[in-house]
């Protein structure tokens, strides 16, 4: 599959569901039922890791919003104050279930487009370190609106070996930081679809590819 067909099967997904903007809504409670969460978890077998997801503006190369793909016991993407979401994907106040990989990168396609480019930082833990980023994520709470960078700061921060991190509002600031951890894995995805409003952008994921 071409990188853009790729793209194309990603937005499919989505199609007439909410999709992810590069900006930072959030401040209400959801709370899918355990058993909508049982039917998905995703678990891995490789090393426990923790990614940072930064969005940001093609023009000014200003942070647009942050997110954080934890590998833990199960692997989750925890979205404060984020827009993306689907049916089929259980979330619980700003942290998204069954996160798999295909999952991870329709996310990220779903942000990039020509205003807007997506950085993401890996870098592995142990095991415990993981579990314990999963748990605060999960006693977190809903996030108010424009504070993704500063929830998702503070929650680092708390982890063992992570004393480096600061709280901060700039997703610019968190990502450099991040950025000097031993061992970090940085990738960028740039895509040129157009920056239309939410319904146009409805209307061309349903459109079948040509």
């Amino acid at each position: 599959m071409t990188m853009r067909a790729a793209s194309i099967s990603r937005r499919g997904f989505l199609a007439g569901a909410p999709l992810a903007l590069a900006a930072c809504s959030g401040g209400v409670s959801v709370r899918a039922p355990q058993e909508a969460i049982d039917r998905v978890v995703h678990r891995t077998s490789g090393p426990r890791s923790l990614t940072l997801i930064t969005v940001k503006n093609v023009s000014s190369g200003n942070g647009a919003h942050t997110a954080l793909l934890i590998d833990a016991s199960q692997r989750v993407l925890f979205d404060p104050a984020g827009s993306f979401g689907h049916p089929s994907i259980p979330e619980r106040d700003d942290v998204l279930f069954g996160f798999t990989p295909y999952l991870e990168g329709v996310y990220e396609s779903y942000h990039a487009r020509e205003t807007y480019y997506v950085i993401s930082q890996k870098v592995e833990v142990p095991a415990a370190t993981a579990e314990q980023a999963l748990q605060l994520a999960l006693a977190n709470g809903p996030v108010a609106r424009m504070n993704c960078t500063r929830e998702t700061s503070a929650l680092i921060g708390r982890l063992p070996g992570f004393e480096s991190i600061s709280t901060t509002w700039f997703p610019n600031n968190l990502a450099d930081d991040f950025a000097r951890l031993p061992g970090v894995q940085q990738r960028e995805l740039r895509e040129d679809d157009p920056d239309l409003s939410v319904e146009a952008r409805r209307q061309a994921a349903a459109t079948p590819a040509r």
